[in-house]
């Protein structure tokens, strides 16, 4: 059975992968993702490919072979369904349970996390948005656009939030953004790196849950009656968010 430790690298070295232009990984981001030294990750990189869960190339960085690929989907899976358990049975809130899924994700039984899957109807994503796993190992990811490249006067409906820090994800609750909310695209300011959305508006459907099967979570909360909706400043230097659309009229 893998270590804690083991399945924290093979997880972080697959979520990197997303964001090279090649095929393998900068021992330097593992580090940094797993919140050690150089020295420490090249150690257990090496570790990893003496178990045929990596290639390790000296200057060429580190890629998951396809028995690692298998462990970190695996453990995406656990940490996404626990993510969802989380916040649709026990009421806590999307910006609170990564940290808590960190820890229960070494934890739980292959026997549990299908009993958990049942109960929550088997979800396609988790609180965020993000895909999860199916228990035969594929994870089905579908085509959409960041918002910061959609073009003004867009409507889009909010599928996925990349930026999961606890601050940020309490920035989108202040204003009712969730999983599902339609926007409107106003303008972009690219010399302030933001831009500027209006929540729902004429037509749009807010509420559902984008991408997901059997149980639909909560609908995005609305605007108290008899307040206009406001333009809404949205950072975009990271891509915080994508969304599914455009939505027609």
């Amino acid at each position: 059975m893998a270590t804690e430790t083991v399945e924290n690298y093979v997880k972080a070295i697959y979520a990197l992968r997303g964001r090279c232009e090649g095929p393998n990984v900068a021992l330097g981001d593992v580090a940094a993702a797993v919140g050690v030294t150089p020295g420490t990750a090249t150690t257990m990189v090496k570790k990893l490919a003496r178990d045929r869960l990596a290639k390790y190339e000296r200057y060429g960085g580190v890629a998951l072979t396809a028995r690692g690929e298998k462990m970190a989907l695996a453990v995406l899976r656990r940490h996404r369904l626990i993510e969802t358990f989380l916040v649709r049975t026990l009421g806590m809130d999307w910006s609170e349970v990564h940290d808590e899924a960190e820890r229960l994700e070494h934890a739980v039984s292959d026997h549990l996390l299908e009993k958990l899957d049942d109960f929550l109807g088997h979800p396609a994503v988790d609180p965020h948005g993000d895909p999860i796993p199916g228990e035969d190992g594929r994870l089905r990811e579908a085509a959409l656009v960041a918002v910061a490249r959609c073009k003004p006067g867009a409507r889009v409906r909010l599928a996925r939030v990349l930026d999961q820090r606890a601050d940020f994800l309490r920035f989108l609750d202040r204003y009712q953004i969730r999983i599902g909310a339609v926007l409107t695209l106003e303008r972009a300011e690219p010399g302030a790196g933001t831009v500027t959305v209006v929540v729902g508006g004429a037509g749009g459907k807010e509420g559902g849950g984008a991408g997901t099967r059997g149980r639909h979570p909560p609908p995005p909360r609305a605007p108290p009656r008899g307040k206009p909706r406001q333009p809404r400043h949205w950072p975009r230097q990271r891509h915080e968010a994508i969304a599914l659309g455009p939505i027609n009229r």
